[in-house]
């Protein structure tokens, strides 16, 4: 039994009491696994990466591969088919060109950029449209496969991150790349980050709807933007002005085989260079419509400067002259704001690959 005083008893009481509450409080609370760390231009072009990395762009056709330095240039390159059908077949021959390239390059990761809906973790494709993959864990099985830390991002995200850390927007913080192909990709970068949004699928605006109950769109909805400012679009706008008035198309339909339906992207670009009349018309009504498209994403994102990007961009001031009149024409308030400038990819068909290396770099 005690012989402590009451009060000794209950001091000593309160200093447990105490002591229990001070080390509650300065415990740490659970760890929580942290998000993946997000590049932004500030510190990749500050910051010290890692040095050679393999960039992969798979295509529907080819899978290209490229071992890329911190500078953007590519130090080798090689190119696959894409065994479009096969899932597991295009993880083989991905992991098969990054272990041919990695056998003679040290390379620290590896970044995959594929045309579809990539999730939030940049691990799995959700869909691709022009491959087999429908929930893909594409990161998982070609890290089993190659040995190195990969990170996986849709093409054109990677191709703004090329082309506003290493190419025609370098130096802006704020860039939208809009690719003008067969439909249209795009890429935003805000703020010097690439911006994904909650699900990883921000960057779509090929699939807002521009015309209500228009053109049908592969999609499944009608009237979206890429009906009517993509190479596909230029190509119907060629064909229909052929059957429409054939003895005002002699050229396009003579570079088209006689045929309306023969009549292609490259024969609409070459008549339009000659001087065909019929043919700038078509590049004028396309780039209308692609720059009343950029003076509304101007209004919502506000950047600093629109990158155009994709095949039917060799056409040049072609497809630009109209943009950029249509895009000064519609931006809301152009009296009272800036003018973003509106130019050409400077990377070209490496784009998705260089940014694809880089990302990894920095991830």
């Amino acid at each position: 039994m005690s012989t402590e005083p009451g009060w000794v008893a209950s001091l000593r009481t309160g200093l447990r009491l105490r002591t229990a509450a001070n080390q509650i409080r300065g415990a740490r609370p659970p760890s929580r696994p942290k998000p993946a760390r997000t590049p932004t231009l500030r510190t990749t072009q500050t910051g010290r990466g890692m040095g050679l990395t393999i960039g992969v762009d798979v295509g529907g056709t080819k899978v290209a591969a490229g071992v890329v330095d911190e500078t953007g240039q590519i130090v080798e390159k090689l190119k696959r088919d894409t065994p479009a059908a096969h899932p597991e077949n295009t993880i083989d021959v991905i992991a098969g060109a990054v272990n041919e390239l990695q056998a003679r390059h040290d390379v620290g990761a590896v970044g995959i950029g594929a045309a579809g809906f990539v999730d939030e973790t940049r691990s799995t494709v959700l869909f691709a449209p022009n491959l087999a993959w429908r929930d893909e864990p594409v990161k998982k099985l070609v890290e089993e496969r190659i040995g190195r830390p990969v990170v996986v991002e849709n093409d054109a995200n990677a191709a703004a991150w090329a082309e506003a850390k290493l190419g025609a927007a370098r130096g802006q913080e704020h860039v939208l790349l809009i690719t003008v192909g067969t439909g249209i990709g795009a890429g935003i970068v805000l703020d010097g980050r690439l911006y994904r949004g909650r699900f990883g699928m921000a960057g779509e605006p090929g699939h807002y709807r521009v015309v209500p109950d228009g053109r049908l769109c592969g999609c499944g909805n009608r009237g979206c933007w890429e009906q009517y400012a993509s190479g596909s679009a230029l190509v119907a706008e060629a064909r229909d002005f052929a059957r429409r008035s054939p003895e005002a198309a002699t050229r396009l339909l003579e570079l088209g085989g006689g045929r309306p339906d023969g009549i292609d992207g490259p024969a609409v670009t070459r008549a339009a260079r000659e001087g065909d009349v019929g043919a700038v018309r078509c590049f004028d009504t396309v780039g209308s419509w692609l720059g009343a498209g950029l003076a509304d994403l101007a209004a919502i994102l506000d950047p600093g400067c629109f990158v155009i990007g994709g095949g039917v961009s060799d056409a040049g001031d072609l497809l630009l002259g109209p943009a950029r009149t249509a895009y000064q024409n519609g931006l809301t308030g152009r009296s009272h704001r800036h003018l973003a400038d509106v130019r050409l990819a400077a990377l070209g068909a490496d784009a998705g690959l260089i940014g694809a290396a880089d990302l990894a770099r920095h991830s």
